[in-house]
C-alpha cells in the first residue's frame, strides 16, 4: 500500500531527475508537481484575484505570451538562419540577443535575418514587441496616473478549507508519531 510519504518521496526523487543536465527529459515532472501543488496552495483563489484585477491579469498575460512568442520566434530564427551563407545570426546567443532586440524595437542592427523566414518571424516579433510594451507602458501610466483606492478589505479564507487543512495537518502529524515511535523501538 502506498501512502504519502511513498508517493512524497517519489516526488522528491523525480524533482532530483529533474534537475540532472544529462536527463532534460525529466524536467515534465517540474511542471506535473507544480500542476499538483497549485490547487492545494490555493489556486482558485488566484484565479478569483486575477479576475477582480483584470489589469494585473491582463499583465501577466501579456507578459507570459511575450515570454512565449520570445522563445518561439528565436528558435525559429535560429534554424532559419543558423547554417545560411551569409547569415550572422548562428548561435543561440545571437538568436536570442536578436529576439530581444527586435521585440523592444531597439534594433542595433547587429545582427539581422538574411532568409525569408528569418524575416518573417522578424515581422511576428515586431508586432508582439510592440504590443508588448505599449501594454507594459499603459499599465505602467495607470499604476502612476490612477488614485490611490483605500485599503481593500481581505476576503476572510473559507472555514471548510481551513478545517480540511488542519485535518490533513491532523494526519500527517499522527503518521509521523507513528512512524518516531517504529524508529524508536527499531533502534
Amino acid at each position: 500500500m502506498r501512502g504519502p510519504a511513498t508517493s512524497s518521496a517519489r516526488g522528491g526523487f523525480l524533482d532530483l531527475l529533474s534537475c540532472v543536465p544529462s536527463l532534460r527529459i525529466f524536467r515534465i515532472f517540474r511542471i506535473v508537481r507544480a500542476v499538483r501543488i497549485v490547487p492545494r496552495l490555493g489556486g482558485p483563489r488566484v484565479f478569483c484575484e486575477l479576475r477582480q484585477e483584470l489589469a494585473s491579469g491582463a499583465l501577466y498575460l501579456v507578459i507570459l505570451v511575450g515570454i512565449t512568442v520570445l522563445e518561439i520566434c528565436w528558435l525559429l530564427e535560429l534554424r532559419f538562419e543558423e547554417y545560411e551563407p551569409g547569415a550572422n545570426i548562428t548561435t543561440a546567443g545571437d538568436a536570442l540577443w536578436w529576439g530581444y532586440v527586435t521585440a523592444t524595437t531597439v534594433g542595433y542592427g547587429d545582427q539581422y535575418p538574411v532568409t525569408t523566414g528569418g524575416r518573417l518571424t522578424g515581422l511576428i516579433m515586431l508586432t508582439v514587441g510592440v504590443a508588448l510594451f505599449a501594454t507594459f507602458s499603459g499599465f505602467l501610466a495607470n499604476l502612476f496616473l490612477s488614485p490611490r483606492t483605500a485599503n481593500k478589505k481581505e476576503t476572510p479564507p473559507d472555514v471548510g478549507e481551513l478545517r480540511a487543512l488542519l485535518d490533513q495537518q491532523d494526519e500527517t502529524t499522527r503518521r509521523l508519531r507513528a512512524k518516531l515511535a517504529q524508529l524508536e523501538q527499531a533502534g
